[in-house]
């Protein structure tokens, strides 16, 4: 993948992929295929700093979820993060914001930084820092939207809302913004670390971690979850439909 619209066209194929196979996969495809068409028209309307350097961003960083994808599906190794992400939505126990915070999780956590130094390459980190900021709201303001109007996808939710209120529940309060801070320290450590394999595998290691706060987020909270899944009945692909409509409608 060169270009943007190669990113686009085989984001369109394994959300078609997943459909088929009705694969909660598909949840994150569809949400970061909605971001990657987002960030496109971003560039033709000349939002970001340096347009050509983000379409090359986002291509770097949509082959890191494309490469994963593509790992898990032929049995390939691939970064902790992401498998806890694949391994999840094999579950019906979960529920659609559950996979998709992990796909976050592991996208912006673990990817982006990676992604951002090498789009600079031997050029400066700081160079590129603003646009780094504006991918991650793009995200953000995608993510807020479907989960303002996630009722018409998890008629339930409110009760994880309700009942998570005030507390330290990672599931409920992930947080972009926190995570872009995060995922910008790394980049900076990652830029330059002498070892960047080793940095990568630690850095894994702890975002695997949150991956695993999510997918088991205690027992009082997936009583919860337990029960919100019951409301989310349609079948993946129908699910899919709903969801794309929502994140459509959050940059409309």
């Amino acid at each position: 993948m060169k270009t943007i619209d190669d990113v686009i066209a085989r984001m369109d194929e394994i959300v078609a992929e997943c459909a088929a196979k009705e694969s909660r996969l598909g949840y994150f495809a569809i949400l970061y295929r909605q971001v990657t068409i987002r960030v496109k028209e971003g560039i033709l309307k000349g939002e970001f700093e340096d347009n050509p350097r983000m379409e090359k961003l986002d291509v770097i960083f949509a082959k890191r979820f494309i490469d994963a994808y593509e790992a898990y599906q032929n049995g390939k190794s691939l970064t902790d993060c992401w498998k806890i992400s694949f391994d999840a939505a094999k579950n019906s126990k979960h529920i659609v914001l559950q996979h998709l915070l992990l796909g976050i999780n592991a996208h912006i956590n673990l990817d982006l930084g990676i992604a951002a130094v090498e789009t600079v390459g031997e050029k400066d980190l700081i160079s590129i820092q603003n646009d780094f900021v504006i991918i991650n709201n793009v995200l953000s303001e995608l993510v807020d939207g479907v989960k303002n109007n996630i009722g018409a996808i998890s008629p339930l939710f409110k009760l994880l809302i309700r009942f998570a209120k005030g507390r330290d529940e990672i599931l409920v309060n992930f947080s972009i913004k926190l995570a872009r801070e995060g995922a910008w320290r790394f980049a900076n450590e990652y830029f330059s670390h002498q070892d960047r394999h080793s940095c990568i595998a630690l850095r894994d290691q702890v975002i695997a971690g949150l991956a695993e706060g999510m997918v088991n987020p205690g027992t009082r909270l997936s009583r919860i979850i337990a029960i919100i899944s019951l409301s989310e009945w349609r079948s993946v692909s129908k699910t899919m439909n709903r969801l794309d409509q929502v994140a459509q409608n959050a940059v409309s």
